[in-house]
């Protein structure tokens, strides 16, 4: 069964398990509390967060919770996150153990700072 495109991150959460559903609204709440300004939306059909351009996206899946601070954001916290899987621009966060939120909100800060930073250089 093909799914669905979620029209909102409500709707994308709900379509998760009860647990996963608790873990993704930690992610949630973690990204707004950090970078209250940014504007939710879905993309690639994930969602995502914008501030002066992509801040990061976050997905459900079985396993893992997927977190997308961009490569640099990777890069940055590469000793941070070296107890996760993670690929150049990923970190899968296991559904099994905790959330790490304040890293999360590290990562998401770090995001705010480079995309504001950014706009100034265009400026």
């Amino acid at each position: 069964m093909e799914k669905i495109a979620p029209k909102d991150i409500d709707n994308y959460i709900a379509s998760f398990p009860i647990e996963t559903q608790k873990l993704l609204n930690q992610v949630r709440e973690t990204i707004k509390a950090a970078a209250p300004e940014a504007v939710e939306c879905i993309s690639y059909q994930m969602p995502a967060y914008k501030l002066n351009g992509i801040l990061v996206y976050f997905a459900g899946y079985e396993k893992q919770i997927g977190f997308y601070p961009t490569s640099s954001a990777i890069a940055f916290f590469s000793e941070e996150i070296a107890g996760y899987k993670n690929a150049k621009g990923s970190v899968q966060f296991p559904l099994n153990k905790e959330m790490p939120l304040e890293l999360i909100s590290k990562m998401v800060v770090f995001r705010v700072k480079e995309n504001l930073l950014k706009t100034k250089k265009k400026k």
